[in-house]
């Protein structure tokens, strides 16, 4: 993995150091030594962007060729470096007589002592000498330096003497793995030969298990860090788990070990087989086509491939379209299939190197002392499962099945080598295999563990098993969802909500989820909702909707692993209505009754509820870090409980004048007022307030008007715990235009409603409730903050802001949501409420679209009751529960034509913000 010259083809097209170093003397004779060096430096810039333009040119023409893009950028810079030193030692700074210490060496460190470079990754250099710096030789580094600087090169440089190099080295790790890639750039050779030969003898000797472990936890960290999956849909990769890194590490472990000089060398000393270095350097190239792909198209080292960078890459590359997927897509599935391959390589290399450093006695995979006794016919090594020979599985294909049942009933770790067995006869998982119900009871078995299912079916997952004897399950592996919403490809995804099943169920996440887990208490049908989970996406990237066609896998699957017509009834049902309970809970007014009664009637049963609760539950929080939160489980607790109530006592509410009468001598109790006053402020309060709002908050607002009867304007902002986010009342004149003022005012305090009710009082008086979160879904809990909410408000409704002037200084849209297209969409439905007008708007989420919807709605002269809010990734969804200003829901169809059309305009990316004044 070093730079050399049967690397480079053509190299002289990418840059002629003896032409250039003619022209260097050409011009150091013409000006003089001391005057040069502005012509020298033009002459270099012109040779580093040509020898770039050059290596992007041969890129774009062969756009997979990365790794040898790599090497060319290594070449151009080892080029540009000699030409330097030469110029600076012989002209600049020439010593006629130099002393012993008066010696250099350069060696290309780090990634660049590879031998490989993306276009703009950092040069790493270290200046060697044999004893302490002299002037002489700080004069010539400081130089070198100052020219590479002024070439525009970003510069990672130590200068040390030989002693310091190696003191350094014996106590740092960064710096010891950069000096195991050091590579002989230019300047004094011997200086150089000595420095590697006291690494070897005084750094590196005997230190091998210790460095192999430092790594390894090293690695660990990295991957902690980078979201510790290789499946994440905005992978950084360099760094990333699955990623250039990660092959790095083999390297340095093998080179340290093994003094290998080359990749290609650990299938000599027996770390890597042939085929397992051929997938090596295939995934290597893969990755270093992508990375130098990004670093052309930014202009800059950018590690990270974000959802637009990967539609320019998955172009740059070649990808394209094909029915029912997208070039971006088919590129990303690529792209994880190598990540994967990264991992098994890594697998199979510790593999290796742990029974290479057993025979020493020294393993670094700790061993386990448990001895279970029915392994029927596996064997035990070193406390990990084995094969008692090469044809183990080919004997008996079901045992590919049951290696993973016996290593999840009795808790064991599989032999490496046993997975790359079974890896090689993933073939023999046939047709046959597939309907044996001895397999398919030892699946069922691994699914529904009570152990670490998670764990197992990513075994499973790693060595193709799981996709051979699940068919469907292997159309969704390493398949992305091009979104900002989900965090890991669909595969990833499901094994992570299985999981977080297990997880419910043994008690581990009773305080994030204590209703879930009180239900898995009691569930009856517990297999039922593990295969659920494990089927709820299945069907994506089938081009029609996934809900459906995964209920169809599941009515043709569940039979064959065992389950009852009944239990295969309630699989279809869940897989089919998985995303129901979320959309009723986070898209419609859980107040409104008709709602509870629609979801109630769908659901029709009490078992069904409670599977579809934790299903929907896990499903959110397999999603990735951050999407659950507070208050998406208080909706989801809302809801459940509701409907629960309903399919117990049948569809026959609480009386509404009961439950208004209840709440009202609740409040009055906590208030304390005389019953004449209680009375009088009671009446002002439309049944429908008391209906929409639940007993804390009615009680708070109840003070907050009491303290400031007789103002025009009092706003109330609070941490709501229960919610997880940030309550603002606003009790305000009634006026038309209120609700969008209020939501641009928000918006520029840094908010983002995901809540609102909107009351009137019979005196004329708003009292609007809204619940506000930060644009990471947090709740404000500094008083500064919450001053600040309300400063805003306040002054947006008393017009002393220029709000149209603030909303358009504001960024209307970040780019990572400029890589997706969302075709803006109104549902109007007269249907969903007994009272409203029901609009669901589906747009690309940016700042002020709820203030633009809002401000569509006033101009169509819509009164609105409620609005709901909710974002997935770069969508928005807003609904929003209207009247026309008698109160009456809009049936005029003139008038729901010219709403629809004004809320499409408003919710275009173009739409600029119009505030009119009020």
């Amino acid at each position: 993995m070093t730079s050399s010259p049967d690397r480079i083809i053509k190299q002289r097209d990418i840059i002629d150091r003896t032409a250039l170093a003619d022209k260097v003397e050409s011009i150091v004779a013409e000006d003089g030594p001391q005057r040069c060096r502005p012509q020298i430096l033009e002459l270099l810039q012109g040779a580093l962007a040509d020898g770039r333009a050059e290596i992007k040119r041969r890129l774009g023409e062969n756009p997979s060729q990365g790794y040898r893009a790599s090497a060319e950028q290594a070449f151009l810079v080892d080029q540009i470096v000699r030409l330097i030193y030469d110029y600076v030692t012989v002209h600049a700074y020439p010593a006629a007589n130099r002393s012993a210490s008066e010696r250099i060496a350069i060696l290309a460190v780090g990634g660049y002592g590879r031998g490989e470079m993306a276009p703009h990754s950092d040069v790493d250099i270290g200046f060697v000498t044999p004893y302490k710096r002299s002037s002489w030789t700080e004069q010539v580094v400081e130089a070198i330096l100052y020219l590479l600087w002024d070439l525009g090169l970003k510069v990672g440089q130590s200068s040390r003497s030989l002693d310091e190099t190696v003191k350094m080295a014996q106590e740092d790790l960064t710096i010891r793995t950069a000096l195991l890639e050091s590579r002989f750039v230019w300047g004094d050779r011997a200086v150089y030969e000595e420095a590697a030969l006291r690494f070897w003898s005084e750094v590196v000797a005997n230190t091998a298990p210790d460095f192999v472990r430092l790594k390894m936890a090293e690695r660990d960290e990295r991957h902690k860090r980078m979201g510790d999956s290789r499946y994440v849909v905005e992978p950084n990769i360099k760094d990333g788990k699955g990623g250039l890194r990660d092959l790095h590490t083999l390297y340095w472990i093998g080179k340290y070990i093994h003094k290998v000089s080359t990749a290609s060398d650990l299938v000599h000393v027996g770390l890597l087989s042939v085929e397992e270095y051929n997938r090596f350097r295939k995934a290597e190239n893969f990755l270093w086509s992508v990375r130098c792909h990004m670093h052309n198209i930014t202009g800059r080292a950018e590690e990270r491939l974000t959802f637009d960078l990967q539609r320019e890459v998955a172009e740059q590359m070649q990808f394209a379209d094909r029915p029912g997927r997208s070039a971006v897509e088919r590129f990303m599935h690529y792209y994880f299939l190598n990540a994967k391959t990264v991992g098994d390589v890594t697998g199979l290399f510790l593999a290796h190197l742990d029974e290479a450093m057993a025979q020493k006695g020294r393993r670094f995979i700790p061993s386990f002392n448990r001895k279970p006794r029915k392994l029927n016919g596996f064997q035990l090594d070193r406390g990990r499962l084995a094969l008692p020979h090469d044809q183990f599985f080919v004997e008996d294909p079901v045992r590919l099945l049951e290696i993973f049942h016996l290593a999840d009933l009795h808790e064991l770790e599989i032999h490496p080598s046993a997975m790359r067995t079974a890896q090689r006869d993933a073939r023999l998982v046939d047709k046959t295999v597939q309907k044996d119900p001895r397999a398919n009871a030892l699946f069922l078995d691994i699914l529904t563990s009570r152990r670490d299912p998670e764990t197992v079916l990513r075994w499973m997952n790693e060595s193709t098993i799981f996709g051979r004897f699940i068919p469907d399950f292997r159309r969704v592996v390493a398949q992305m969802q091009f979104d900002m919403y989900h965090h890991y490809t669909v595969d990833e995804h499901s094994i992570r909500a299985i999981g977080l099943l297990a997880d419910i169920e043994s008690g581990k996440l009773k305080q994030d989820h204590p209703l879930s887990a009180a239900i898995m208490r009691n569930i009856v049908s517990r297999r039922v909702l593990y295969v659920a989970t494990l089927l709820h996406d299945i069907a994506k990237g089938r081009g029609g909707d996934h809900s459906v066609l995964g209920a169809q896998v599941a009515e043709t699957l569940c039979p064959r692993l065992g389950l009852s017509a009944a239990e295969t009834e309630t699989v279809a049902w869940l897989v089919r209505h998985h995303l129901l309970m979320s959309a009723t809970s986070f898209k419609r007014d859980l107040a409104d009754f008709k709602t509870i009664l629609d979801f109630a009637q769908a659901v029709q049963s009490p078992e069904r509820l409670k599977l579809l609760l934790v299903l929907t539950v896990v499903d959110i929080r397999a999603v990735g870090p951050g999407v659950w939160n507070s208050w998406k489980r208080q909706l989801l607790s809302d809801l459940f409980e509701a409907t629960e109530e309903v399919l117990r006592l049948g569809h026959k509410q609480r009386g509404r004048d009961e439950r208004i009468a209840l709440k009202k001598s609740k409040l009055g109790s906590a208030l304390q007022l005389s019953p004449e006053k209680f009375a009088h402020f009671a009446k002002t309060l439309p049944d429908a307030y008391w209906i929409a709002e639940p007993d804390d908050i009615i009680e708070r607002n109840a003070r907050h008007l009491l303290k400031n009867e007789g103002t025009e304007l009092a706003i109330d902002a609070c941490y709501y715990p229960d919610r997880g986010a940030t309550l603002v009342t606003v009790f305000a004149a009634d006026h038309p235009g209120l609700f969008y003022r209020i939501a641009g005012a928000i918006h520029l305090a840094g908010g983002n409603i995901i809540d609102a009710r909107i009351h009137t009082s019979s005196d004329g008086m708003a009292i609007d409730n809204f619940l506000i979160q930060d644009p990471l879904g947090r709740p404000f809990r500094e008083q500064g903050q919450l001053d600040r909410l309300a400063r805003n408000i306040e002054e947006a409704l008393t017009n002393r802001a220029k709000l149209m002037t603030q909303l358009d200084a504001k960024p209307k849209a970040l780019r990572r949501a400029d890589a997706f297209k969302i075709a803006p969409s109104v549902l109007i439905d007269n249907q969903a409420s007994n009272r409203f007008t029901v609009v669901e708007v589906n747009a690309l989420d940016r700042p002020a679209l709820l203030n633009n919807l809002a401000l569509a709605l006033f101009e169509s002269k819509v009164t609105l009751h409620s609005a709901h809010i909710a974002t997935y990734g770069e969508r928005a969804v807003d609904t929003f529960y209207a009247t026309d200003l008698f109160g009456a829901k809009i049936e005029s169809k003139t008038k729901l034509k010219s709403l629809e059309t004004r809320l499409l305009e408003a919710a275009t990316v173009r739409a600029r913000v119009k505030i009119k004044a009020a």
